[in-house]
């Protein structure tokens, strides 16, 4: 077959592959555009889970009649115009690619007035063939988008959605994460013609701690303490659980946001785990709700189809920047008053607990000190029409000399003598195993794939490659439920003898709650879906070497065949940087703590460093 350029409605399904995961996904792109155009009050209603209809109806700017058609084509966006505005985001969407994905796999009608019509517009498309008919409506000032028969004409996509109960589960969290994001916007959500939530907007920090309330839970908000931490072009805003009460309940309220962006950062997790891990269980996690703002020049968004993550070009000083942030608010909570003005500078020295990832840039003295931190509720966002830019966010301009002048800028920072603590007995090296949460922190990278860590009592090198290779392992098994399969865009087709077409068969229900997707006929075998972590390998390669594994095999376990995978998966790495280390040990310590406390071979390397200590004694 030639190389060809693909129709624009097959690059649209395949694009909708990525944007429209499920009817959760269409809700957070439409929502997300109407707070972009300004919205301030927002109506979802949603029918049998999202999948027979989805509408969104917006009192927002509204859209021109001229542009509809234009709306639902691929790659226009009315967000970014030049590769400047998309190096410094302010805006939620800006790839142009929701509406045309949607339509593409759906039936849609996109209802429109702006305050300069007298009359509203329509547009209508359809599935494949993206043609676009607009006609008059009745409709007020903004938007309405009505999503038809999701994954209609693809009944692959349409198989693996999940039950009506479970599709609206994930609608409601998506929904319960922008309300998090904009207290100044109203917020209703039906289902099936019921009222299912009603956020009202609210401005004053009180309001905002009953939304918080309603979300989160009353239990939440009675252990939550508020802090607010800002130096320069960085600012931390919100609300974390006093870890002393945290339960395994609370601790499933994890939601941080950048520049008002709903995120699943790990850096960010990790800084807030870490600053907390003096005073929780091995098997305990934080509850937060923290909104950190940062200017828009040095935070990249578009590095994840989904928008989940980011990527922070000075991911040290933020980890630090979230870890003196949360630190200093627990030991406020704590009774560990800051020093005052007046009192000599206590010694400088690292908290006994401080093991973060990275060394902490803002534990530097410095001669010039700013009191600019608060601990107390501000809002987070002004609205939309005080600030005159869609979502209501206004960020300064980089300054030339930013990189040049950031190191000083952070040196300033957070600079506050740590309360000393009381003299504690030191622990036996079984109570330390059993308790400790993390493998240390991470000094440098040596010989591309190990990590040398800082630990207690000395130094030790720990193996990248065997460390992925364990989270592999912990998210290719299956818990109480079968691994979550992901559907291939084009299922693989192999052929197969009969003792392996056997294997299979006796194989197929632990394939299936390894989330893999297989079915044989007479020669062949048809692999329809595959788990996350085999997304991005070889399959073409994987899948007959699986498959020779499996027919060597008399008896077929779930925890043998992951273990077998995660063996022969290839690496994404081939060297490893320290913000990649950090994120690695992140995962690991959350998934795998049973490795933390009790290191398998391969993984840990203790360093010894008397021997060198002596003979630079003996010189």
């Amino acid at each position: 077959m030639p190389i060809q350029v693909l129709p624009p409605q097959l690059a649209n399904q395949i694009a909708a592959g990525e944007v429209v995961e499920r009817p959760a996904s269409v809700v957070k792109e439409l929502v997300e555009n109407s707070l972009d155009a300004g919205a301030t009050r927002i109506d979802i209603d949603i029918e049998r889970g999202g999948a027979k209809l989805i509408r969104i109806r917006d009192n927002g700017c509204g859209i021109k009649k001229d542009e509809l058609a234009l709306a639902l084509a691929r790659h226009a966006t009315s967000k970014i115009a030049s590769l400047d505005d998309l190096e410094a985001i302010i805006s939620l969407g800006f790839r142009g690619e929701a509406l045309a994905s949607i339509s593409s796999v759906a039936r849609l009608t996109l209802t429109s007035r702006t305050a300069e019509q007298q009359e509203a517009w329509q547009a209508y498309a359809e599935g494949r063939d993206q043609a676009v008919t607009v006609k008059p409506a009745a409709h007020p000032v903004g938007t309405t988008l009505e999503v038809l028969d999701l994954f209609y004409n693809t009944p692959a996509r349409r198989k693996f959605m999940r039950t009506e109960k479970t599709e609206f589960g994930h609608i409601d969290e998506v929904v319960r994460r922008i309300a998090l994001a904009r207290f100044d916007v109203t917020i209703n959500l039906s289902h099936n013609g019921k009222v299912m939530r009603q956020y009202r907007a609210v401005a004053q920090d009180g309001q905002r701690e009953r939304r918080l309330g309603t979300i989160c839970g009353a239990a939440f908000l009675e252990h939550a303490l508020a802090i607010e931490w800002q130096h320069g072009d960085l600012t931390l805003r919100g609300w974390v659980a006093d870890p002393l009460h945290t339960t395994p309940a609370l601790a499933e309220i994890q939601y941080c946001y950048v520049n008002g962006r709903m995120m699943r950062d790990r850096l960010i997790n990790h800084a807030i785990r870490q600053a907390c891990e003096d005073k929780l269980g091995a098997d305990q996690q934080p509850a937060f709700v923290l909104y950190l703002e940062i200017d828009p020049h040095q935070v990249d968004v578009n590095v994840h189809p989904a928008k989940h993550e980011v990527r922070f070009h000075q991911s040290r000083l933020v980890h630090d920047f979230i870890y003196q942030g949360v630190l200093s608010v627990l030991q406020q909570q704590l009774d560990a008053p800051l020093a005052e003005k007046d009192d000599p500078p206590a010694p400088r020295a690292m908290p006994e607990n401080r093991i973060a990832a990275g060394g902490n840039q803002f534990a530097r003295p410095s001669e010039a000190r700013e009191p600019a931190t608060r601990f107390s509720i501000t809002p987070s966002r002004e609205s939309a029409a005080s600030s005159g830019r869609p979502g209501g966010a206004s960020w300064p301009h980089a300054q030339p000399g930013y990189q040049k002048q950031q190191g000083a800028l952070y040196r300033q920072l957070l600079d506050t003598p740590t309360a000393p603590k009381p003299a504690l007995q030191t622990p036996g090296a079984a109570e330390l195993a059993g308790h400790s949460q993390s493998f240390g922190r991470v000094l440098t990278i040596v010989s591309r794939d190990c990590a040398l860590l800082e630990r207690e009592g000395g130094l030790a090198l720990l193996s990248l490659t065997v460390a992925e290779r364990w989270l592999r392992q912990a998210q290719l098994t299956p818990g109480a439920e079968a691994v979550c399969a992901q559907p291939l865009l084009i299922p693989l087709r192999l052929k197969v003898t009969e003792g392996e077409k056997q294997a299979l068969a006796a194989a197929h229900p632990a394939l299936t709650q390894l989330g893999i997707d297989m079915h044989t006929d007479a020669l062949h075998v048809t692999v329809r879906a595959v788990p996350l972590p085999l997304r991005q390998q070889n399959l073409q390669i994987l899948i007959p070497e699986l498959i020779g594994y499996l027919a060597q095999q008399n008896a077929f376990d779930v925890g043998n065949i992951a273990q077998w995978m995660a063996r022969n998966l290839t690496s994404e790495q081939t060297s490893w940087n320290m913000a990649q280390a950090i994120a690695l040990l992140a995962d690991v310590e959350r998934l795998c703590p049973q490795l933390v406390r009790t290191p398998p071979g391969g993984l840990l390397q203790p360093v010894d460093l008397h021997s060198a200590m002596n003979a630079l004694k003996d010189e």
